[in-house]
């Protein structure tokens, strides 16, 4: 689960990380009091969407020259004009695809006087099993151009999960990020805080870009970006109501609701599947064959006959989909209760693009007698590979 950028700061700020003020505003006239409430004289305002690149953005209802997502500000009258052009406008940027993303939400933050720009982001680094921190110098710029231009720029500290973060880890971060005299001071708190709030409210990233060292020498979180592993939600009621479904795509927010791991692709060809491996592998086959997937779609080893159905609904709702295909290897989950759930859901919601069901393992029989005893217009394929070919025929015509 993602959350906005003033929600990540005010949670970070909750910590003891050092943030500057800032007002979120859903209203253009809301702008100008914000503004007022902060020390000034210079302000930023900064369109609130999930999705990194906001300052190179730009506005879809806008010439190409004007500003992008993040702007400043030098009077509160500017900020007021900022406010009224980015709300309720579509900005577009690397992330978010050419459809882009509509702005509801800004949020109005005091200007800093930045000396360097740095990069710090914690991650579970699973090549050894602990958090880590990865930081760099080069900060404010796309860590993955300094990864690939210069890697050799990008430190990784893994931290001991027994002992946190300790001064040796804390020395080593300053070295890597050429920290020193008060900013260096500062690391010796703010590395920590971070740490604890990773773990303690189950992030799964947490990335500050840039973190600056101001004209003062002390150190100020600029920006950041935090998700949640949604497996531990259920821990964190607090940040479960952090959750802003304006964000998301509203088949992925059904699937939520019965437990499917679905993530909404931008193919024709709807994808059911039982299990993350054969999914993935599924989906390169439709590849091979010269189609895309429209979604990545789990339905888990236990699912029943109710929530086959109800992936199948989110699968059909999806009007880029012009065909689907089932890929269901029974070994927890029957194949007798995949076909009954696909059945269910095609005389609810009707079947207007052509079907492909490969079933393979535990009742396999019982469940192709199933489906060919449905009278529904449901292709049988003896395997992926022979799955993969004709749906991707019948897509053709």
């Amino acid at each position: 689960m993602n959350i906005h950028e003033y929600q990540a700061k005010a949670l970070l700020k909750s910590y003891g990380a050092p943030v500057a003020e800032g007002v979120a505003i859903l209203k253009a006239d809301e702008a100008e009091a914000a503004a007022k409430s902060l020390p000034g004289p210079l302000y930023v305002v900064k369109s609130q969407i999930h999705a990194g690149g906001r300052g190179k953005g730009k506005f879809k209802e806008l010439s190409p020259e004007a500003k992008g997502g993040v702007r400043l500000a030098r009077s509160i009258e500017d900020v007021v004009a900022n406010a009224k052009e980015m709300l309720g406008n579509t900005l577009v940027t690397a992330q978010t695809g050419p459809a882009g993303k509509q702005v509801n939400r800004l949020y109005i933050e005091d200007g800093a006087d930045i000396a360097r720009e740095l990069y710090c982001s914690l991650l579970v680094d699973r090549s050894v099993g602990k958090v880590a921190f990865v930081v760099s110098t080069e900060g404010g710029m796309d860590i993955e151009a300094v990864a690939h231009d210069t890697p050799e720029k990008i430190h990784t500290i893994a931290i001991d999960p027994a002992a946190g973060v300790t001064a040796a880890d804390v020395e080593e971060i300053c070295k890597a990020l050429a920290l020193d005299g008060a900013a260096a001071e500062d690391a010796k708190s703010l590395f920590p805080i971070l740490y604890k709030a990773f773990d303690e409210k189950d992030m799964s990233l947490l990335e500050i870009n840039p973190l600056i060292v101001m004209t003062n020498g002390h150190l100020r979180v600029l920006d950041a970006k935090v998700s949640f592993d949604g497996n531990a939600l259920f821990r964190h009621d607090d940040v479960k109501a952090l959750r802003d479904e304006t964000e998301e795509d509203t088949k992925e927010i059904e699937a939520s609701k019965w437990d499917l791991a679905y993530v909404a692709l931008d193919g024709n060809i709807g994808c059911m599947v039982n299990g993350a491996g054969l999914a993935m592998a599924t989906m390169d086959i439709i590849k091979l064959y010269g189609k895309e997937p429209a979604n990545f779609c789990d339905v888990g080893g236990g699912a029943g006959k109710e929530k086959v159905a109800a992936a199948f609904k989110i699968i059909t709702a999806d009007p880029k989909v012009e065909g689907i295909l089932v890929n269901i290897f029974g070994g927890i989950m029957k194949c007798d209760v995949i076909a009954e759930g696909v059945i269910a859901a095609v005389k609810e919601v009707g079947l207007k693009v052509p079907l492909v069901v490969r079933l393979e393992g535990t009742n396999v029989e019982l469940g192709k007698k199933i489906l060919n005893e449905s009278g529904l217009a449901i292709t049988a394929a003896d395997d992926l590979d022979d799955a993969a070919k004709k749906i991707v025929a019948a897509i053709n015509g």
